[in-house]
């Protein structure tokens, strides 16, 4: 392979990537095709990716680029029997500071220069606002001059340091040769500031140095909540990371024991598994009998037996026995490697949603450019003035400035996010009220989301005491989630003393007292002695069995009842015409009876990860707009490939990171609550956009003929802002929820004993 191209520079630091280093960042996929991450970190809207794509795709040697807006990273594939492009080089050349993306050494430096510029910003207009009240007071002309002079020295550092950020997107747009929303902006803030300058050089009555920063402080404002809501929504696919093993120790053909890293455990290599350690790679057990947490396959959380040819998959955790297991496939084809593909894909298609401020930008910037230049053209031509006509301009294109727009989209998601969280809902990017109104399916998973996702002993009342406090006294002496169930009632009676207490890993406890034999665990275990017909008894639940002397003298029947107010969410979700279903990895038959109780009709139950994420991207592909609300591990591809999607606070970390939503509290009713504070929302939007239109439609014709001063305009701009923010004051969806969601959440301790009952 030839490596004589060119070598690719990133603009900002000068590092140079030559096409060896580009090819060793890079890996191979198959199908004569190469791979390599780049970071852009000044991706931050729908342009952007059209202008990085386009350039990419329009060399030769590329067959794919896609670039993720959330990771602000952007993905490339070439032909491997040609050079590596350019790309570094390319992706400067359209605007844009690129280099070779590594895990774990991205750092948001973008917040933290937003974070400064802001606090900047603010500080100044503050204290310029300060001097140009006494200005407009009436100060006499040598009070007026020196306010004036010492608000430029203010405005001054203020407008290079806290500016910078618009005027260096600007000025990369401009070198690619297209006009952005921080164009207008760089020039309204630059002119307003020359100006000013001017006059307080002249000893003018006005200046508009107040007008120039306070403008600068409400776009960093806009800038920096929009940057955090979407700085939410990167750490899903890094999640997963603290379930992948870091390595394992390994037995030789020789019966050596060593410890390897991951990326060098080879299919049919033999592995050593300890309790408490998580599952390296997929494989298959040799030797042991133990139980896993799989909720990272299935999102059930009752441990699961295992036992020799049982096959296991990586990122499960071997709970209760030593194991001996054989690797089946290397990490990179594991199962968790699997769900990472699966995520990042997913999140790459997801980024791609353009939201309606750049879909807005696109017309808004070209229209604010057009109308300040074309005000100077014409009082240029009339009155031959260029004082006259740049102050025109000038007052036109601070008036026209889009700091109501920018406002319009962020002020109503801070609003928004604030009655959320009244109603114990948390959003985390931005985006996804837009999604959320734009949604006709719901999918839910059941445990732990339908569900409150914790085994409930079904009627006790029935159960003779005696057998009870037995079975709770031997409970305490395992962490099992049936046991903890049954652990509860140990308090209702008196400690019993064993004479010798034991777990069986993957079976359960046994114990002895007075002579006799006490086990509480398995069917299949405690039938080894010969009960055939208990064994073979069936549940739709899960059960465990209290013995004596190999008798089986009581069953415990578990269920994991709905939340509260389940039912009276999915009525309230129908309403809306939304199509519902029940898509878990749950046995069928437990899915089944849960879906009519809901009186949802469609439903799947033992659903793998891959399975429910191709399902919700073949809803996806038929133009459906499918809305995902799931907890477990197993959720989290699909939760990330759903148009829109929500997670209790219970689910794990990896399913929160990958929500756009996480409600708080028990109550379900906290779906509909944020379907109808987004549609309240995104309705807000769409009328601070028509504000804005309307208000320029005003005011323009007064700034072209002349009557606005620059700070008129100021002030007008400054008031639409005001509008902006008022009218974003007035989202009201979800007060009332409140008080039922609250309501409901007492009403579970109310509830009847089983939730089939009230079915019956």
């Amino acid at each position: 392979m030839s490596c004589c191209a060119p070598n690719a520079q990133n603009m900002s630091t000068g590092q140079i990537y030559s096409p060896d280093e580009l090819l060793l960042a890079s890996r191979k996929l198959g199908d004569g095709l190469r791979q390599i991450d780049l970071s852009v970190p000044g991706i931050h809207c729908a342009l952007c990716i059209q202008t990085i794509e386009k350039a990419l795709n329009a060399q030769p040697q590329v067959k794919y680029a896609r670039v993720n807006l959330s990771s602000k990273r952007v993905t490339v594939r070439w032909d491997e029997d040609t050079t590596p492009p350019a790309l570094i080089d390319i992706i400067n050349k359209a605007g844009y500071e690129a280099h070779i993306f590594e895990l774990g050494k991205e750092k948001d430096e973008v917040l933290t220069r937003l974070i400064i510029a802001l606090a900047v910003a603010g500080f100044a207009s503050s204290n310029i606002m300060l001097l140009s009240v006494s200005v407009w007071s009436g100060a006499e002309a040598a009070t007026r001059d020196l306010f004036h002079w010492i608000s430029a020295l203010i405005a001054l550092p203020t407008m290079i340091f806290s500016g910078r950020i618009f005027y260096e997107s600007a000025w990369r747009g401009l070198k690619a040769g297209r006009l952005n929303m921080d164009f207008p902006i760089s020039i309204a803030i630059s002119l307003a500031f020359i100006m000013s300058l001017y006059e307080t050089i002249h000893s003018g009555q006005h200046a508009y140095f107040d007008a120039s920063v306070s403008l600068l402080f409400f776009l960093l404002i806009g800038r920096t909540l929009d940057h955090v809501m979407r700085e939410r929504a990167r750490s899903a696919v890094r999640g997963l990371s603290q379930f992948a093993a870091r390595g394992a120790i390994v037995v030789s053909q020789n019966g050596e024991r060593n410890y390897l890293p991951i990326d060098e455990i080879k299919p049919d290599m033999q592995i050593i598994l300890a309790a408490g350690e998580r599952v390296p790679v997929d494989a298959k057990i040799e030797e042991g009998h133990s139980e896993l947490d799989c909720s990272i396959a299935t999102g059930e959380s009752l441990a699961v037996p295992v036992g020799p040819g049982s096959d296991i998959r990586a990122g499960t955790l071997n709970l209760t026995g030593p194991l001996v297991i054989r690797a089946t496939a290397a990490a990179s084809n594991s199962f968790l490697a699997e769900m990472v593909r699966l995520m990042d894909m997913a999140e790459g298609g997801r980024a791609r949603y353009r939201r309606i401020a750049d879909r807005a930008a696109e017309l808004y910037a070209p229209a604010v450019h057009l109308t300040a230049f074309s005000a100077f053209l014409i009082w240029m031509f009339i009155s031959g003035d260029w004082y006259k006509s740049i102050y025109i301009g000038i007052s036109t294109l601070i008036i026209t400035c889009p700091c109501a727009l920018g406002l319009s989209v962020p002020i109503v998601q801070v609003v928004a996010a604030r009655r959320l969280f009244e109603n114990g809902i948390m959003i985390k990017d931005g985006s996804a009220m837009e999604r959320m109104t734009e949604i006709d399916h719901v999918i839910f998973d059941k445990t732990g989301t339908l569900t409150l996702g914790q085994p409930w002993l079904i009627d006790q009342d029935t159960i003779p005491a005696e057998h009870l406090e037995m079975a709770a006294e031997l409970s305490l002496y395992s962490l099992h989630p049936l046991s903890r169930a049954l652990a509860q009632f140990a308090a209702q009676s008196q400690t019993t003393r064993f004479d010798h207490i034991e777990e069986i890993p993957g079976s359960g406890i046994k114990a002895m007292k007075d002579g006799k034999i006490y086990q509480l665990g398995r069917r299949a275990w405690i039938a080894a002695d010969g009960d055939t017909e208990q064994a073979s008894m069936q549940a739709d639940g899960p059960q465990t069995c209290l013995a004596i002397d190999g008798e089986i003298v009581q069953v415990f029947s578990f269920e994991d009842r709905p939340r509260a107010d389940a039912l009276e969410a999915i009525n309230k979700l129908k309403k809306n015409g939304l199509k519902l279903a029940i898509m878990s990895g749950d046995k069928i038959s437990v899915v089944q009876s849960l879906a009519k109780y809901l009186g949802i009709e469609r439903f799947q139950g033992e659903v793998l990860p891959a399975d429910k994420a191709k399902l919700v991207q073949s809803l996806s592909n038929e133009g459906s707009k499918v809305l995902m609300v799931g907890d477990g591990l197993n959720d989290a591809p699909a939760l990330v490939a759903a148009h829109v999607s929500m997670a209790p606070a219970t689910a794990a970390d990896i399913g929160r990171n990958a929500a756009d939503f996480v409600f708080l509290r028990e109550s379900l009713g906290a779906v509909p609550v944020a379907y109808a504070v987004s549609r309240e929302a995104n309705k807000l939007i769409r009328q601070n956009f028509m504000i804005s239109i309307g208000y320029n439609f005003l005011a323009v014709p007064f700034a072209v003929l002349g009557f606005v001063t620059p700070l008129v305009a100021a002030l007008a701009m400054s008031i639409s802002s005001i509008v902006v923010i008022s009218n974003a004051l007035r989202l009201k969806a979800g007060r009332a929820e409140a008080k039922k969601i609250k309501a409901a959440n007492e009403k579970l301790q109310a509830a009847p004993t089983t939730w089939k009952a009230v079915n019956r």
